[in-house]
Formats: structure tokens, sequence, C-alpha cells
């Protein structure tokens, strides 16, 4: 049987912060090419009276070769590669926020297809600093809190930097494949706890559903994982998590927390970053913001389904948006 993959993963997916931070290669850096191409998209939106995400992928046809490979090499680094990506060289001191709006969601058309992120169907997320603490219903990313490592219901998340924090804000990253070599290494016995379906309260759906933490299937491993709704799950169902199953949450949570294992980044304005969610867990810091609301930290959230995805298990099924009028997005 090969449904638990007990050897160490060596692809490079099971990649070490300490151990790349001070390399480029994960770093793509847009060529005056490229960024041509994205300015002669743009002006066909603006031609058209087209504001994202109002346009759909065949309202700019971009035939250029250069660009197509360019996509194609990101799409494939995002699935076969680290499991994620930093997009650098647009200037957001040049374009308004509408139009890296555009640009961003034309860039991520080409990649793969975009999906809805809450119940009232966004196809763009807007993180930031806007939300009310003390209303239950704010979520984390709405505020200015630590956002705990998660991993979300999309092939891949991108986020666009249009404003720092006045403090703080990292973005955090975490190989999901290092933490499996890690508890694989120092804590094997609990190895098979992370295979076991748990009752996931997945937002878009009416009640909480099974699903893995680690699904092995085709030569590839898939992750997911966000402990509040694992907990929230089993609290909806009734069904007690065992004492042996927290411990095997609170081994996943130190071993993600490692400082050796985790990458950080701060986003400029006008960075993107691409991460595939089978892959990749992210995370953000707290921060310090700007008290007039125009000045505060903003990102522009895109979920999209990929048409190079991985292969999964039929016990960890695909979760690529969140049907209208259901749930509400981390």
């Amino acid at each position: 049987m090969n449904t638990i993959l007990k050897s160490k993963i060596t692809d490079k997916c099971a990649w070490v912060g300490k151990d790349i931070a001070t390399q480029s290669d994960w770093i793509y850096q847009l060529s005056p090419h490229m960024l041509n191409v994205l300015d002669q998209g743009l002006k066909s939106l603006e031609q058209q009276n087209l504001i994202a995400p109002n346009f759909e992928k065949h309202d700019v046809l971009i035939d250029d070769a250069e660009f197509l490979a360019q996509i194609e090499y990101i799409s494939n680094e995002l699935e076969n590669g680290y499991g994620f990506i930093v997009i650098r060289g647009l200037d957001a001191e040049k374009y308004t926020e509408s139009q890296l709006a555009n640009i961003y969601y034309l860039m991520g058309l080409h990649i793969g297809n975009a999906v809805t992120q809450n119940a009232r169907g966004d196809l763009i997320g807007y993180v930031e600093n806007i939300g009310d603490k003390t209303q239950k219903m704010t979520r984390v990313y709405e505020t200015n809190d630590y956002l705990p490592y998660h991993s979300d219901l999309s092939d891949v998340v991108g986020l666009l930097s249009i404003r720092k924090a006045k403090q703080g804000g990292l973005s955090s990253i975490v190989s999901f494949s290092s933490v499996y070599n890690r508890i694989l290494e120092q804590y094997p016995e609990y190895l098979g706890y992370y295979y076991h379906p748990s009752w996931y309260d997945h937002l878009g759906e009416v009640n909480p559903s099974l699903t893995p933490i680690f699904s092995y299937f085709d030569g590839k491993l898939a992750c997911r994982y966000l402990r509040y709704y694992i907990e929230l799950g089993h609290d909806r169902k009734n069904v007690p998590l065992s004492q042996v199953q927290m411990d095997a949450l609170n081994i996943f949570d130190e071993i993600s927390h490692a400082p050796d294992l985790r990458l950080d980044m701060m986003l400029e304005p006008g960075d993107i970053q691409f991460c595939n969610n089978y892959c990749v867990m992210h995370s953000r810091s707290s921060f310090e913001d700007y008290d007039e609301v125009e000045k505060r930290r903003k990102l522009l959230r895109l979920w999209l389904q990929m048409p190079n995805a991985r292969q999964l298990a039929k016990d960890f099924p695909g979760r690529n948006g969140i049907p209208k009028g259901l749930g509400q997005a981390t």
C-alpha cells in the first residue's frame, strides 16, 4: 500500500526557509517585454471600459509567445517547483490602484481561472485593516492581528501588495513538505493521524465534511490545514478531538512555526505572491497601521483554479471557491 508516504520528500517543494532566504530563484522579475505586454493589455481594457474583476480572459487577446511562455513557467513553478513565487517589477507609483488591479487580474486569468472567495461571489478579495474586532463575524484578514498559518480553498492563492503597513505585516510561508519531513523524522508514530480524515467546517458548506490533513496520491503529497476549522468542525459534529489528535495538531503547529523552516518576506507595493495551497501554508504577522484609512495596508487577493493542478485522492476533495450564498472567506 502506498497511501501513506513513509520516505523523506526531496523535491524542490521541500524547501527550508533559512536555506533559500538569501536565494533569488523564487523571485521572478518582470522584464521590460513582459511589462510592455501587460501595459498593452491594460490599454485594451481601458479602451473597453473594463475594470477587474468584470472581464474575462478573452476580452484581451494576448498571443505574445514570450509572454505565454513565461506564464507557463510561473504555473509550472507553482505546481512542480517551490510551490510559490514572488513576482516583482510592477511600479506601484506608475499606476492607479484600479490599474494595478486590472494588470494583476489579467495576469491571474492567464495563469488560472479566478474562483469566488465568499458568499457574495467576490473574485477579488481586499485584505485590509478595516474590520471591527468587537464583531464576531469580522474575519482576521480584515484586522491588523496575527493571521495563523493556513491554506485557502483553491489550488493557488495570490496576493498583490498595494500599500504596506506603518510597521510590521510580514508575509510568512512554510513548506508543507518540510513540515512533513520533520514529523517523519521526529514523530513518525503520529504520522497516521494526519492521513486520517478530520471534520472540517469548510467554508461554503452547510455542514462539516471529512478531509485529512495529508493525502498522498499519484506520487505527490497534498495538504490542507487550518486548525480553527478542524476544531470548529468537530465541535459542530459533537465529535470531540481525542488527546492524541490534539497532540498531533500541537506537533504540527510547533513544527510549522520553527524559525528555520519558515520564510518571511515584506511584500513591497507592486509585489505579487502566488502560493500553491497544496504545497505551502501562508501567514502574516501583526502590524501597526496608519490612522488614515487611505494610507492603511492593503492587498488584493485572488483564488485560482489551475489547469495543471495535481490529481487529488477521492478522500481529499478539491476546493476551488466558495459557492455564492454560503460561508465566508478566511
